[in-house]
């Protein structure tokens, strides 16, 4: 299988070129060039497998040129149970027989980035090896909180790489922050950046872009590449825990293969619904992905009326890893509803750069109706939420999958739908203490990691092990720059 470029179809590239490359040089994204199809025989087999099987089986069709032998040992070793604190990796648990949540945080970062960048580091290695690439692979990594430190955990002391991950200042939450800043090893740098997610992202694109610098990068023996989910590598495992959540429902009685299911994604970047989509796409019976934004809704104007308008005021929230005005994988998304049309998704990128807006046509908003709905939650509305099911039903959610869990019964509510819907949930309560305990009315004097304990104290819940060993850490880095710093930034650390 070859991949493409979302914006030049010429380009085509091996899948370990394109992990290892990351970004095609047009600035266009990599996608297969097509999807391999999952028939319901397929699902019934996966259904007996384990999580790191289904890996394995899903993963090995896109990656034609990795053997099965190398994929099963990455898949063990990411996914081992000394990095996951269950053996389901991914379990699902149900709140009613409607309704389940699909925890996608029981890896050693307590966020769903880890289910990828768990894994990414062995298929970018192997991609290293594979395309005789000798230089080191400089990665740099723009987070909204999650991304930055589940890179970091995955790719600390791997040989030939060296990682730098930029956040954005004041917009992640304590124990986000003091995750990246306390991480050990020798290849890693953290530095924070004035201003929001969106400025360390186009900063990263900008330094991506710049030519002078990856030539002069190659000369010192680097060049760089990216653990955000525009790397293919980070998208594709992504796609796993999708059909993993369908079998393990199949498992559970509650539905037989062939029945459709809703999954409601909490949604910032647009990777992680992304790749439900592409789930469905394959053969797996999604009926609606249902796209769930915070404040920053242009996710949800986008999906309801077609115009993608960026032009509008950047809100900091309580579920800040969706706190995105410019999401980069929707890219791939247009790709695929244009069949394909290089040019018509050039074309919307230029836009977008210029004027910060564009509007697709009728056909891919049609395309859009048919797998996608979308609403957005306020700071208050996800609050009310949080707390409403504790109370009721002893389910304590952090604030993004409380987004999720409000926009479904919105969806329910407007179309009547009751089909069983998996709520994908996205990080332990405990990475957002501050404002799950503002949540109950329970924040009381606590500070800081203090807040791990009073998070436990008032709900008899227990905190992941990886959150708690934070406590005492003494941080790293403390650097802060700004966006026009960040360029001179990757030079001093590659020093």
């Amino acid at each position: 299988m070859r991949y493409i470029s979302t914006r030049d179809q010429t380009v085509r590239i091996h899948a370990a070129e394109a992990i290892a490359q990351g970004l095609s040089h047009d600035g266009g994204l990599f996608v297969p060039e097509a999807l391999p199809g999952l028939s319901a025989g397929q699902i019934q087999s996966l259904c007996a497998m384990s999580y790191q099987q289904r890996a394995v089986y899903i993963m090995g069709a896109f990656l034609q040129d990795f053997t099965s032998a190398e994929m099963a040992n990455f898949a063990e070793r990411a996914y081992s149970v000394k990095g996951f604190d269950t053996p389901a990796i991914a379990p699902l648990e149900k709140l009613t027989d409607d309704t389940w949540f699909l925890e996608l945080w029981h890896g050693p970062t307590s966020a769903f980035k880890d289910m990828a960048l768990q894994m990414l580091p062995y298929l970018l290695t192997a991609s290293l090896e594979k395309t005789g690439e000798r230089r080191q692979a400089c990665i740099l990594v723009a987070t909204s909180g999650d991304t930055g430190k589940a890179a970091l955990e995955g790719f600390a002391d791997v040989e030939q790489t060296k990682i730098l991950v930029f956040y954005p200042k004041d917009g992640v939450s304590a124990v986000q922050e003091m995750q990246m800043v306390t991480q050990a090893g020798q290849n890693v740098g953290v530095l924070g950046v004035h201003g929001n997610f969106d400025d360390a992202q186009s900063g990263v694109k900008q330094i991506f872009s710049d030519r002078e610098l990856a030539r002069e990068l190659s000369d010192r023996g680097y060049f760089l590449s990216s653990a955000n989910s525009i790397n293919w590598g980070r998208l594709l495992p992504q796609i796993v825990y999708y059909v993993s959540a369908y079998c393990d429902m199949v498992n559970a009685r509650r539905i037989v293969i062939g029945d459709k299911v809703n999954f409601a994604v909490p949604t910032g970047n647009f990777g992680n619904i992304l790749a439900g989509f592409y789930a469905k796409q394959m053969g797996l019976p999604v009926d609606k992905l249902i796209c769930a934004s915070n404040a920053n809704n242009v996710l949800t104007e986008f999906i309801q009326t077609g115009t993608y308008n960026r032009n509008r005021p950047f809100h900091t929230t309580i579920s800040p890893s969706m706190d995105i005005l410019v999401s980069s994988n929707l890219e791939r998304l247009l790709f695929a509803l244009s069949n394909g049309d290089d040019k018509q998704v050039a074309g919307y990128m230029k836009e977008l750069a210029e004027t910060g807006q564009y509007t697709v046509t009728s056909k891919i908003k049609a395309a859009l109706d048919q797998t996608f709905w979308a609403d957005f939650c306020d700071d208050n509305q996800t609050k009310e939420t949080l707390r409403d099911v504790f109370e009721a039903q002893n389910y304590l959610m952090d604030t993004h999958t409380a987004v999720a869990y409000d926009v479904l019964e919105k969806y329910r509510t407007t179309t009547g739908d009751t089909a069983p819907t998996v709520v994908v949930s996205t990080a332990s309560p405990y990475k957002f203490a501050d404002s799950v305990l503002d949540a109950l009315g329970q924040r009381g004097n606590a500070e800081g990691l203090a807040l791990i304990d009073r998070l436990a104290e008032v709900t008899g819940t227990v905190p992941p092990q990886p959150l708690v060993a934070l406590k005492g850490k003494q941080p790293r880095f403390d650097e802060v720059v700004g966006k026009d710093g960040m360029l001179g930034a990757v030079g001093v650390f590659l020093e």
